[in-house]
C-alpha cells in the first residue's frame, strides 16, 4: 500500500473534519497535537483535541472547509479557501446563524500524523453568532 504524502494526510485531515468525525480526526493526530485558533489560544494533546472537536461540531454540525488552494513545503501545508458553518444547524430566512468567511490553515505533518493545526480568520462574525444565540 502507498505511503501517503504529507499533502494528503492534510487533506485527509479536512475530509475527517467535513464529515465531522471527531474519531478520525483523533486517528490523525499525534499525542502531543496542538491546535492554534484564530485568537492565538491553544490547545495540546490528541484526547483534549478529540473533545474540542465533538464540542464543535455540536456548536457548527455543518461546519466545512472550502479548499480553493493548497500549497506543500515539506512538512508545512498551507490551506486556502473559506470556512462555514451554521450555529447548532438553526436555519432561519436571514441566515442569521449561519457565516462563510475567508480562512487558511497551517499543518505540520510528523511521522504521518498532523501535529500542529493552526486557523487564520476573521472569527468576529462567528463570536457574534454564538453570542446572540446563548
Amino acid at each position: 500500500m502507498k505511503e501517503l504524502t504529507n499533502k494528503e494526510i492534510a487533506l485527509k485531515f479536512i475530509e475527517a473534519i467535513n464529515s465531522g468525525k471527531a474519531s478520525e480526526l483523533e486517528d490523525l493526530m499525534t499525542e502531543d497535537h496542538i491546535f492554534v485558533d484564530a485568537g492565538d489560544g491553544r490547545l495540546q494533546g490528541k484526547a483534549n483535541m478529540k473533545q474540542a472537536w465533538i464540542t464543535y461540531f455540536k456548536m457548527f454540525p455543518d461546519y466545512k472547509i472550502e479548499i480553493n488552494d493548497i500549497t506543500e513545503g515539506g512538512s508545512v501545508i498551507g490551506i486556502f479557501g473559506y470556512a462555514s458553518g451554521t450555529y447548532k444547524g438553526l436555519k432561519d430566512k436571514t441566515n442569521s446563524n449561519y457565516y462563510r468567511t475567508p480562512a487558511s490553515w497551517k499543518a505540520i505533518i510528523q511521522n504521518r500524523k498532523v501535529k500542529h493545526w493552526q486557523v487564520y480568520c476573521e472569527s468576529k462574525k462567528i463570536e457574534d453568532i454564538v453570542e446572540r444565540n446563548k
